[in-house]
């Protein structure tokens, strides 16, 4: 009975995190927007990142606050684009208060099929992104060897990024 209770409560959040269309609809174009500043490699992009924003790339030397991260993509932005992410599927969750949202999306970019999540709280009418997680999506089935391609190139070459 315990069990039954708990997933119909967690059920009945899912529903509430998901049931406002117009904020779900206005979190997209937001998203949606961020990553055609890139693809047009407009300074704007980094103005919707919070000033204390965290962005974590696909190496494990990538985790920047948004100054740093700005300074890093600084000769990417000096192109006509600096990279292309294209949300192919975003899910979309937000607090009680809708002031902090969460999503997580399938990106179709120049690396591949790429999985993100991220973290934006509510700036007056619009948002700003607090956290940003980038992951190449790295099929099961050739997990062994893109471990083994790792392992191999870190003990010859050593890892010379670290946490930041």
């Amino acid at each position: 009975m315990k069990r039954l209770l708990l997933a119909c409560s967690l059920f009945l959040c899912a529903l509430v995190a998901q049931a406002d269309p117009v904020l779900k609809k206005q979190v997209n174009a937001f998203v949606d927007r961020w990553h055609s500043d890139a693809a047009h490699a407009r300074p704007a992009y980094f103005d919707k990142i919070a000033k204390d924003g965290i962005y974590i790339g696909t190496d494990k030397s990538e985790r920047w606050r948004r100054d740093e991260f700005q300074a890093w993509a600084k000769p990417y932005f000096q192109r006509k684009s600096a990279w292309a992410f294209k949300a192919l599927r975003r899910n979309v969750y937000f607090s009680d208060d809708k002031s902090m949202i969460w999503f997580d999306e399938l990106l179709d970019t120049q690396m591949g099929t790429c999985q993100a999540s991220g973290i934006m709280r509510r700036k007056g009418d619009s948002f700003e992104i607090v956290h940003y997680q980038l992951s190449m999506a790295v099929p099961n089935e050739v997990g062994d060897q893109v471990t083994r391609l790792i392992r191999d190139f870190e003990a010859k070459n050593g890892w010379k990024g670290g946490p930041k």
